[in-house]
Formats: C-alpha cells, structure tokens, sequence
C-alpha cells in the first residue's frame, strides 16, 4: 500500500512540474491577444515586443498587420536589433529604412543597439559556451516583455522559434556575432571565417537565451507567443529568397514557459505527414537544433516536460454542450407550447360538446 501511495505522489509531482502550453488553431490577429490574455500574467511597466522585423523581400514575417490587435492591447513597443551580416538591416539607417516599407515605423519601435559603441557586456551566469554576451543599451528602458515569434525552419540553428529570438534575437550585432562563433569574435564583417561547430553554436544560443530571461524575470515578466504558420526550413532573415511553406500551418502556442513552448511546437511539426515534414526533421537533426532547448533547460528557465492544452476543443465542447440544451429547451418549449394547444383544444371542444348535449336535451324535452 505505502508502495503505490508513493508512487502515485510520484507521478502527482512529476504533474505538477509540468509546463502549460497553450494552442488554438485558428490564426487571427485577435486570437494574438487570446493567447496572451489566457497565460493570465500581468506584465509591469515599459513592455516590449520582441519581434523580427522581416528581412528585405520577405513575406512571411509576422506583419504589423497581423500584430495590431496585440499592439493596441498591450500598449508595447515593438523592439529589434540590427542583423549581422549583409542586408537591408545590418546598419541603423538601413534599418530604418526597412521599417518604413514593411509598415513598421507608423508603430512605436526601438533598434535596442542602434549606437553599436554603447552595446552592453553582460555576463552569463554558468554559461556552457559563452560566459557573456552583448546586447544594445536600449534594452535597459523595458520592465517587461513579450517575445513575438513565428517558428519555422533556419539554415544554421535548425529552427527559430522563441529560444532564437531571445538569443540571437536579443544579441546586438556584437553579440550575434558573438554567439556564432561561440565567443570567439565580435566583428560581424570577419565572422564567416569563425563560425563555431554546431554543437558550440547552439549551445551558445542556449546561454544567450537563458540571461534574457533572467533578466526580464528579475524585472516585471516576460511570455512567449509563438505563430506556427507559413513553415518551411528558412529562417525570415533569408527575405525573399525564402522558399514557400513547405508544411501546413498549426496555429498559435503560448505559454510562461519559452523551453516548453519551442518544445510543443517542433513536436508538432514533428507530427505532421505534409511533403516538407521529412526535410525540416532532417535539417533540425543535422544542425542540432535541439541542442539549444536542452542547454536551456540546463539553465533551469523551463522544462521540456509540457501539458499542451488546445483551446479549441474546450470552445468546441462548450459549443456542443450549449447546443445540446438548446436543443433541449427547444423540446421541452415545443412540448409545452403543443401540450397547451391541446388543451385548448379539448376544453374548447369539452364546452361546445356541453353546450350541444344541453341543447339536445332541451329539444327533447
């Protein structure tokens, strides 16, 4: 008995370790604001919402269209850093310019590390492969944050989803660079030549990630939002040279959680039977993606272990539920609505039969 009671406080524990990941299938700019609204956290402060902000030529970054809703619901302010390598944002100006034709600038939005020379070095407790890392001085103003990510596919990490976007994401152009080579360099313009092996480089995305979370926890929060949709095996950086979506879009995940999250969502991926399944698996394998969610979770800023919990199946058996009492009433009223024809039916014809038998008697008499 003693045997079984423990096991059973075993598996109770092993529960309740267990990370919340939230899904709804339909993909909506005001399901963007659901899925922040049903994590039930209240950030503080200055927000920020990290996103990417779309390579030249690109067409499968989340839009400002498609983050109005949560825009105007948070009152955040989109931020960014610059790109390390060559393209439209690898320069502050250049940069600038590039929000201004994919509709960003009419938006409130900082370039963290738009002055390069003021790039904080910060230190990563523990680190794995890199003891610290750079990210852009305007970091600093935002109390609070939500990392806004559309996970797909990338050519050197494997796959991008909120892990990336707080490592390499978060990573000045020093930084970016820095993570790359797994801190060996911080010039961009030389950093083809120390790219770091696979193993190093996704450890050190890793580390990065882990100090951005931190950092915001220490502060007044931080929640993760990821859009699987428009899913091939390159990254947004790649602009319009990106292939179309070679996978069915699955919806929008959110959770507290970013190593949970990432976890729920390349297990979904992992799930599907679409053409570009096979060859998406095989890149995240082959460039060791996961590494990157299990130094991570080494950090101890989440769990692998997830309850994924589909929003749609409980609006759906709500609906049916209220569908079937519906129905139900509508029995019961057409019961009592035909119950009372009836009735009226028989009293009317019970008086008029009365009234007919008297008259008959009348006459006979």
């Amino acid at each position: 008995m003693l045997n079984i009671f423990y096991l059973l406080l075993l598996i109770s524990i092993s529960l309740e370790e267990k990370a919340d990941v939230y899904m709804t299938r339909k993909i909506t700019p005001s399901n963007m604001v659901k899925m922040f609204k049903i994590l039930n956290v209240e950030l503080g402060g200055k927000i920020g919402l990290k996103v990417h902000s779309g390579e030249g030529g690109g067409k499968f970054f989340l839009t400002p269209n498609f983050l109005e809703d949560i825009y105007n619901y948070t009152k955040g302010t989109y931020i960014e850093c610059n790109a390390a390598y060559n393209g439209d944002r690898n320069t502050t100006e250049r940069h600038r310019e590039l929000l201004k034709k994919h509709g960003w600038s009419t938006k409130r939005f900082v370039i963290m590390d738009e002055d390069p020379q003021k790039d904080k070095n910060v230190p990563i407790e523990n680190g794995f492969m890199i003891k610290n890392n750079y990210v852009g001085s305007r970091l600093d103003e935002f109390d609070s944050c939500i990392v806004l990510s559309h996970l797909k596919g990338h050519s050197m990490g494997g796959y991008g989803g909120a892990l990336k976007q707080l490592s390499i994401g978060f990573a000045s152009q020093q930084g970016k660079t820095w993570i790359h080579t797994a801190g060996n360099i911080t010039d961009w313009k030389l950093m083809d030549f120390y790219l770091a092996n696979q193993e190093n480089f996704t450890a050190a995305m890793g580390d990065a990630a882990s100090n951005i979370v931190k950092f915001f926890r220490a502060k007044k929060g931080i929640v993760f939002i990821n859009v699987v949709a428009n899913i091939s095996k390159e990254c947004d950086c790649a602009g319009g040279l990106a292939p179309d979506p070679q996978i069915n879009d699955i919806g929008i995940l959110s959770s507290i959680d970013p190593i949970a999250l990432d976890r729920a969502c390349v297990d979904l991926i992992k799930k599907t039977t679409d053409n570009g399944t096979d060859d998406w698996v095989n890149q995240l394998n082959n460039l060791k993606g996961e590494n990157t969610i299990r130094v991570a979770e080494a950090h101890g800023i989440g769990t692998q272990d997830y309850n994924l919990i589909v929003i749609d199946e409980d609006e759906e058996e709500n609906n049916n539920t209220l569908s079937i009492i519906v129905i139900c009433l509508s029995v019961l009223a057409s019961m009592i609505i035909g119950g009372l024809i009836i009735f009226f039916f028989l009293r009317n014809n019970t008086k008029k039969y009365q009234e007919d038998f008297h008259l008959t008697q009348k006459m006979n008499e």
